[in-house]
C-alpha cells in the first residue's frame, strides 16, 4: 500500500503552553501530522526543568513535546506580543493554558480571537473553566485530582493520588477531540470555533460512574486499593512463588468457569454466597479468602494454565521497567529512536494506527529551535488574510 499523507498535514498549530495539559494535546496534533509551533517563555517551559533523567532532559518534557518547533517570546514585551498575535493570525489552530484572566488581558482569549479571525480554531485549557467563583484560581494536576474526587476513590485507608498526571492528560485528550471536531466542522462550513476545556470538567466526567453510584446509591464507596469496588473477583492475588497475578471476572458465567478451572470446585459457581456479582460483592472477603488460599498454593505457571483453561482474563502486575520490556509492545515495534537536544533516545510510539501512514518520530526541540523561514511564512500568511 502506498503511504498517504498525515491526517493533519498542512495544519498549522501555534500553542502558548507550559507543563503538561496543553503540551500533551499539541503533541498528539504533531503526531497526527500537524506542524506545531510551541511558544515558550524566556528560559523555556518550566517542564524542561522538572528533572534531567532522560540523558540530561526532563522526562515530562520529552514525552509531551516531540515533533514540535520552539519559539521563545516574552508576552510582556510589546514586540514579542505583536509577533505572537501575527503567528496566531496565520495559524489554523491556537491553544493556550493560561488563566482566563491572563489570556483576556493579553487579548488572546478564545472568544476574543475568533471575533478577529472567524476561521481560527482558538482553544484554551483552564483549571476551573469560565464563570463561577473559581475561574481564576491556579490549578495543577494534583489540585484537580483532589477537587474532582480522584483522591476519594484511590488508595486504601488513606486517600491517594493517581500515580500519573491524570487531570492533565484527560484535559489534553478532550482538547484534542474538540480541536479535531472543530477542524471537521470548519472543513464543511469554513467556521472557526472558540473551544474551552476545563481540567475540573474533564476529570469530573471521568469520575462520573462512582459519583452517580455515591449520589444515587448508598453513599461514598470505601476505597478498595488492589480490588475493584463493584465487581468481584477483580483484583490482585499472590501465588506460591511470590509473584502476583491480577484476575478479572466480569460475568456470572466467567465466575462459574473460574470456580471449575481455577478453584477446581464447580459447586462454588452456583453457591448462594457467590452466584451473582451482587452476592460476590456482599461476600467479597469470604470469596477472596477462598481464592487467595488456592492461588497461594500454586506457582505462576500452574495459575496461568488454569486461567487459560477457564478463559479468565488475567495479567501480570508490571513495574515500569516491565512495561518498557513488555513483549507485546516490543513484538509490535512500538519503540523508535527520537532526537533530543542531548542526543538520541528510544521512545514509545503514539498509539495511533492509521492505514498507510507511519506515525512520525519528530525530534524534541531545543529552546528556540525552529525553522525561521517557516515561522515567517506563518506570519506572512496571517498578514495576507
Amino acid at each position: 500500500m502506498n503511504e498517504v499523507s498525515g491526517p493533519l498535514e498542512g495544519i498549522v498549530v501555534v500553542s502558548l503552553e507550559a507543563a503538561v495539559s496543553a503540551p500533551f494535546a499539541t503533541r498528539q496534533l504533531a503526531d497526527l501530522g500537524a506542524t506545531v509551533i510551541k511558544v515558550e517563555r524566556p528560559g523555556g517551559d518550566f517542564a524542561r526543568h522538572y528533572d534531567s533523567v532522560v540523558q540530561g532532559e526532563s522526562a515530562f518534557f520529552v514525552w509531551a513535546n516531540r515533533g514540535k518547533q520552539s519559539v521563545v517570546l516574552d508576552v510582556k514585551d510589546d514586540a514579542d506580543l505583536a509577533m505572537l498575535r501575527a503567528l496566531i493570525a496565520g495559524a489554523d489552530v491556537f491553544l493556550h493554558n493560561l488563566s482566563p484572566r491572563a489570556a483576556a488581558d493579553l487579548g488572546i482569549g478564545a472568544q476574543q480571537l475568533i471575533e478577529k479571525h472567524p476561521s481560527l480554531i482558538a482553544c484554551e485549557i483552564s483549571g476551573y473553566g469560565h464563570g463561577g467563583p473559581r475561574t481564576d484560581d491556579k490549578a495543577y494536576d494534583l489540585a484537580i485530582q483532589a477537587e474532582a474526587g480522584a483522591f476519594s476513590v484511590t488508595g486504601t485507608d488513606t486517600p491517594s493520588k493517581v500515580g500519573f498526571s491524570v487531570a492533565d492528560i484527560c484535559a489534553a485528550m478532550y482538547t484534542l477531540t474538540s480541536i479535531l471536531a472543530a477542524l471537521v466542522r470548519r472543513e464543511r462550513t469554513g467556521e472557526g470555533a472558540a473551544v474551552h476545556v476545563s481540567m475540573l470538567d474533564a476529570l469530573a466526567e471521568w469520575m462520573s460512574a462512582p459519583m452517580y453510584a455515591a449520589v444515587y446509591g448508598p453513599g461514598q464507596a470505601p476505597r478498595t486499593g488492589r480490588r475493584h469496588h463493584a465487581i468481584a473477583p477483580y483484583g490482585t492475588f499472590l501465588l506460591s512463588d511470590g509473584s502476583t497475578v491480577l484476575i478479572a471476572v466480569q460475568s456470572d458465567g466467567e465466575w462459574c468457569s473460574l470456580a471449575e478451572h481455577v478453584l477446581e470446585d464447580a459447586s462454588l459457581g452456583t453457591d448462594a454466597r457467590f452466584a451473582t456479582n451482587s452476592d460476590r460483592i456482599t461476600n467479597v472477603d469470604e470469596l477472596e479468602a477462598i481464592l487467595s488460599a488456592e492461588l497461594a498454593s500454586i506457582p505462576v505457571d500452574e495459575a496461568r494454565r488454569r486461567l487459560a483453561a477457564g478463559r479468565i482474563a488475567n495479567a501480570r502486575v508490571n513495574d515500569l521497567r516491565g512495561v518498557w520490556d513488555h513483549e507485546q509492545l516490543r513484538a509490535r515495534d512500538h519503540f523508535h529512536p527520537v532526537s533530543t537536544p542531548s542526543g538520541v533516545i528510544e521512545m514509545l510510539d503514539a498509539p495511533f494506527d492509521i492505514s498507510g501512514w507511519p506515525v512520525p518520530h519528530g525530534p524534541v526541540p531545543a529552546l528556540d529551535e525552529h525553522d525561521a523561514a517557516f515561522v515567517q511564512s506563518v506570519i506572512d500568511r496571517g498578514r495576507a488574510q
